[in-house]
């Protein structure tokens, strides 16, 4: 997958990784990125920047119309990152109610699935196209500390899978982003070292190019990747510890 005149739309685009991924675009070449952002006023730096390639576009990912509208004006997409995501830091006992898991699971899993399900067309007419979904640590070992967040993330990834399987035929790659602690201000509440949000971009980047199914994205979600295979036991009692924690750590 060539990034050099590509054009590129990536949701959560204002900022965090989602920024990180814009700018990285624009570096490599891109001939447009579209910043999908519920208030395209948060994006008006980045178009300000590079207005000739910067379009933002006010998109909502839990709202059908405004995928629908994006697929009809997007048109011209042939690399789609789906980096919008919401954790809402409630326990999925502890919360009053299930509104949190619910909407979790709505941003992290049903979004993409929908914006995948919209763009397949349009990416389809291109003879290379692209999908990376920014999933999380969280989708490959389960933290009861994240509440709904880690659930989510598990379906987003079986959704990776599925959604690439189906659209191999139309030599659309789909790629898994594997993420582990990053230093946006969703994980503001964690502790220890995290990784700035363009290495994460690079990172994702690389994939999109080699059509690579899926990447762990730094150094956390290698490290969880394998303790998971060394001892899954042990990491799994080190993920319920942190439930006496009012912060999680990465350990680092």
């Amino acid at each position: 997958m060539r990034l050099e005149g590509a054009t590129a739309l990536v949701t959560g685009g204002n900022r965090g990784i989602g920024e990180a991924f814009v700018l990285a675009f624009l570096q490599r070449g891109a001939r447009r990125v579209y910043v999908g952002t519920r208030d395209i006023a948060n994006a008006a730096h980045l178009v300000q920047a590079d207005p000739e390639r910067v379009v933002a576009i006010e998109l909502d990912v839990t709202r059908p119309d405004h995928v629908e509208a994006a697929a009809a004006r997007c048109d011209d997409v042939d690399i789609l990152v789906n980096n919008a995501g919401q954790f809402s830091m409630q326990r999925l006992i502890a919360a009053p109610d299930m509104s949190a898991a619910r909407a979790e699971m709505e941003i992290n899993y049903f979004a993409p699935l929908a914006m995948c399900r919209a763009f397949a067309p349009v990416l389809g007419r291109h003879p290379q196209s692209a999908i990376a979904n920014v999933l999380s640590a969280g989708g490959i070992v389960a933290v009861p500390a994240m509440g709904g967040y880690s659930p989510s993330k598990f379906a987003a990834r079986a959704m990776t899978t599925c959604v690439r399987a189906e659209l191999a035929a139309q030599n659309t790659s789909v790629t898994a982003l594997i993420v582990g602690s990053v230093d946006t201000r969703m994980a503001s509440h964690v502790q220890g070292f995290k990784e700035a949000p363009a290495t994460i971009a690079k990172a994702g980047l690389k994939a999109i190019e080699r059509g690579t199914e899926e990447v762990d994205t730094d150094f956390l979600a290698i490290d969880v990747r394998a303790s998971l295979a060394r001892d899954p036991r042990a990491l799994e009692t080190q993920m319920r510890r942190q439930l006496g924690a009012e912060r999680v750590s990465t350990g680092r």
